[in-house]
C-alpha cells in the first residue's frame, strides 16, 4: 500500500504530501487504549497512528504479537527466498481490518519512495519489496510486521478520544522497537504521566 492507496482508503484525492500531524491531527503518535476499552482486539492496545486527517484515520496495533505465526513460513508462502542474513521478524495483529494486508513499521535507516516517514524516526512501508529486502538481509535494522490495520471514519477517532477511550502519546523508536510487548501499554501511558492502574475518566490528551 503506497501513499496514494492510503489516500483512496481515506477518501482523499491522490498526490501531494500526506496531511496530518498538525491542526489537531495525531498521525505519527500513539493511541493508548484506556481501561474503558474492552474486547480482544483493542483492550490494552497501543496503536501507531500513521494517517489522520479530516477524512479519517488509520493505525496499526504494536503490542499484539501473533505467537503462532513465523516469518519463515510467511516468506515461504509469499514465494520469497530467505538467506542466512534474513534474521527473524516479529509478526503482530495490526488490527481487524483487511487482515490479509501487511505493513512493516521500521526504523528510518531504510526508505523507499512509498514509505511513510514521520519526524519521530519511524517509518511504515507496505510493499512486498521491503519483505524481499528483509529476506535478503538488506532491510531496516528495526522492524515489525503487522497484519491488518485499524480504521476510523471522519470524526470517529476524535469522538472516541473525547469519550476517553484513548489517550495520545508521542511515539518513539525506543518504545516501539526496544520495549517488551507486555510493557508497552503501561509505559506508553506513563510517558504522559498517566498511571493506568489508577485511571479515572478525564478529558482526552493531545
Amino acid at each position: 500500500m503506497d501513499k496514494d492507496a492510503i489516500r483512496i482508503l481515506l477518501g482523499e484525492p491522490k498526490g501531494g504530501d500526506m496531511p496530518g500531524g498538525k491542526d489537531g491531527y495525531f498521525d505519527g503518535q500513539l493511541l493508548v487504549a484506556t481501561p474503558t476499552v474492552s474486547g480482544d482486539v483493542f483492550q490494552h492496545a497501543v496503536i501507531y497512528l500513521f494517517a489522520h486527517s479530516a477524512h479519517g484515520a488509520m493505525g496499526i496495533i504494536i503490542n499484539k504479537p501473533l505467537e503462532m505465526v513465523h516469518s519463515g513460513a510467511l516468506f515461504q508462502q509469499l514465494g520469497i527466498d530467505t538467506t542466512p542474513q534474513s534474521g527473524d521478524i516479529s509478526i503482530y495483529l495490526g488490527g481487524p481490518v483487511e487482515e490479509n494486508r501487511g505493513f512493516v513499521i521500521h526504523s528510518q535507516d531504510y526508505n523507499t519512495g512509498d514509505s511513510l516517514c514521520h519526524d519521530n524516526r519511524i517509518s511504515l512501508t507496505a510493499s512486498t519489496q521491503v519483505l524481499r529486502d528483509i529476506a535478503a538481509g538488506k532491510g531496516p535494522r528495526n522492524r515489525m510486521l503487522m497484519i491488518g490495520y485499524a480504521g476510523w471514519g471522519p470524526g470517529q477517532l476524535e469522538a472516541e478520544i473525547e469519550a476517553n477511550s484513548w489517550i495520545t502519546v508521542p511515539a518513539t523508536p525506543e518504545l516501539l522497537f526496544s520495549t517488551d510487548d507486555d510493557a508497552k501499554w503501561a509505559l506508553a501511558a506513563k510517558s504522559l504521566g498517566v498511571d493506568m492502574s489508577r485511571f479515572s475518566s478525564f478529558a482526552g490528551h493531545a
